[in-house]
């Protein structure tokens, strides 16, 4: 069956939505069809059962996180320094404000996978493969911090994001800026110009 690639898109939004919203025992292929507005029936021409569709999911939200690469080769102009992994940082955050849908989903997406083996070795492969990208990243843009600290980074990084997203109530006496500018100078020491 010949299939429409932007209905494909808006069907993984769709999901994405009510993912976010209802959790993934709401996730119904029939939920899908009436979030994204379209005839019942129409998601399931489209993904074969419903653990591909939280596959194809997965790989959307990452479609939509992604940076703009415009404006990460702007901001990859500045010096390689702390700072500018404190902006890199924000600009994650601001990714996460206008994307929250997303990492709700990825939250479920995680969830959903301790209970499908099948889904944590796909989530397991994709993430790694993730944090991989992002360790190259940093070390072949020359930014501070060894592999190490990157993984550090991502993961304070990611309680951080898991708690804004969740409870963000608890972090009200700081802002996310100041944790940031607080956090990457703490994990990405830089090395000592002492080699004595």
């Amino acid at each position: 069956m010949r299939q429409n690639p932007q209905r494909r898109i808006a069907l993984l939004d769709a999901a994405i939505e009510v993912l976010a919203r209802e959790g993934s025992r709401g996730l119904t292929l029939r939920a899908v069809d009436k979030e994204a507005g379209v005839p019942t029936g129409t998601a399931s021409n489209y993904f074969a059962h419903r653990g591909d569709m939280l596959t194809q999911v997965m790989r959307r939200t990452r479609e939509r996180l992604m940076p703009d690469e415009t404006a990460l080769a702007e901001t990859m102009k500045a010096e390689r320094t702390q700072e500018l992994v404190v902006t890199l940082m924000g600009q994650l955050v601001e990714r996460l404000r206008t994307n929250r849908s997303c990492h709700l989903a990825m939250l479920e997406l995680r969830l959903e996978s301790t209970r499908r083996p099948e889904l944590n070795e796909e989530l397991s492969r994709f993430l790694g493969a993730e944090l991989e990208n992002n360790i190259a990243f940093n070390r072949d843009a020359g930014l501070p911090g060894d592999d190490a600290g990157i993984v550090v980074l991502y993961l304070a990084m990611w309680g951080l994001l898991v708690d804004h997203l969740t409870v963000p109530g608890i972090l009200e006496p700081w802002s996310i800026d100041q944790l940031i500018e607080e956090m990457v100078p703490r994990i990405l020491t830089a090395p000592s110009a002492d080699t004595d």
